[in-house]
């Protein structure tokens, strides 16, 4: 594989970091360890590499030591079944897939766990509850929406892998923005900041817009950052590797092209986001905190990007710069 040389990448938002975060490292293994979730070395020795607890930290700077947990062991769980789904091959099987997805939809939705349930079911029941202690139900239910829109992304995923297709690009953005779990990550801020989001907002036009951009522009960062371990994998679900096979160009020239699709899509969402209406106080203040919401997860993701092991091959022959603008 050639070796691939990384451009800037843009973001404007200043660095952050909760004042938990050594706090939390020590708590990290507690919950995985609790629920059975790393079942020998090397899965273990992954999950210590990956650090998650530095992208709850860096994503949900201003929240409490417990509702910090909770980001942190959802981020635990998502990439714990990410990582079964690599390597027991469920995720080339799109109905046994389906039908995980099912029961785990039906104990989010208030189904007791019992003796067949997998230890990621039973660890999914102790998330619900411990949201429902500290949100409301309103929110919890947007929420789980998120989830499954999460779980139809990495159904569209599976079957490609199964019928070996390459999708195009435009295919591959739509199952992307689904299996990102960005709008899971940024429904979560509403519990881990004890924000409720009232209609108007939610379905503000221009608010649902920055919503979109900042999925994509998460999607594009994580695809530069994650090509050669998916490249070593054999995993075509990269933007990267979808424009070398499409359009027959090296991977360093769609590289570029996904760096400058970044960084155009942030300024987009500047500018978009300067066109936002005055309201009144009230509604101003939930859209501020809605938005540092957005650009904390913009800028924390790349952060932890840099500082995680997860998608470190030893085929990068630089770090990815960031430029602050």
């Amino acid at each position: 594989m050639e070796k691939l040389v990384f451009p800037d990448l843009y973001c404007p938002f200043p660095f952050q970091i909760n004042k938990y975060v050594d706090v939390l490292e020590d708590y990290s293994f507690e919950w995985v360890q609790q629920f059975n979730l790393l079942t020998n070395p090397t899965e273990y020795q992954h999950f210590s590499k990956a650090k998650f607890f530095l992208l709850a930290s860096y994503t949900y700077p201003y929240c409490q030591f417990e509702e910090l947990k909770i980001a942190n062991d959802w981020m635990s769980w998502l990439f714990v079944l990410d990582d079964q789904c690599d390597n027991s091959h469920l995720g080339q099987q799109p109905e046994l897939l389906k039908g995980l997805h099912r029961r785990f939809l039906e104990i989010l939705y208030g189904a007791e766990t019992n003796q067949q349930d997998i230890p990621l079911s039973k660890a999914l029941s102790n998330l619900r509850q411990r949201m429902l202690q500290i949100g409301d139900t309103k929110s919890f239910n947007y929420f789980v929406i998120s989830v499954k829109k999460y779980f139809d992304g990495c159904m569209l995923e599976a079957i490609n892998r199964a019928s070996q297709t390459i999708p195009n690009l435009d295919n591959y953005e739509m199952i992307h923005l689904l299996s990102s779990a960005v709008d899971i990550s940024i429904d979560l801020g509403e519990f881990c900041n004890h924000h409720l989001v009232s209609d108007f907002v939610r379905n503000h036009e221009i608010i649902n817009r920055l919503r979109l951009m900042t999925n994509k522009i998460i999607c594009w960062c994580n695809d530069i950052f994650s090509v050669p371990k998916e490249i070593a994998n054999g995993d075509v679900h990269n933007s990267i590797i979808v424009l070398h096979y499409q359009h027959r160009i090296p991977l360093n020239q769609a590289v570029s092209i996904v760096a400058d699709m970044h960084n155009q899509e942030l300024k987009s969402f500047l500018d978009l986001q300067a066109t936002i209406p005055y309201f009144k106080k009230e509604i101003n203040d939930e859209v501020s905190k809605y938005l540092s919401g957005l650009h904390t997860w913009i800028r924390g993701n790349f952060d932890w990007s840099c500082h995680s092991g997860r998608y470190q091959t030893g085929n990068i022959k630089n770090q990815i710069p960031i430029q602050v603008g």
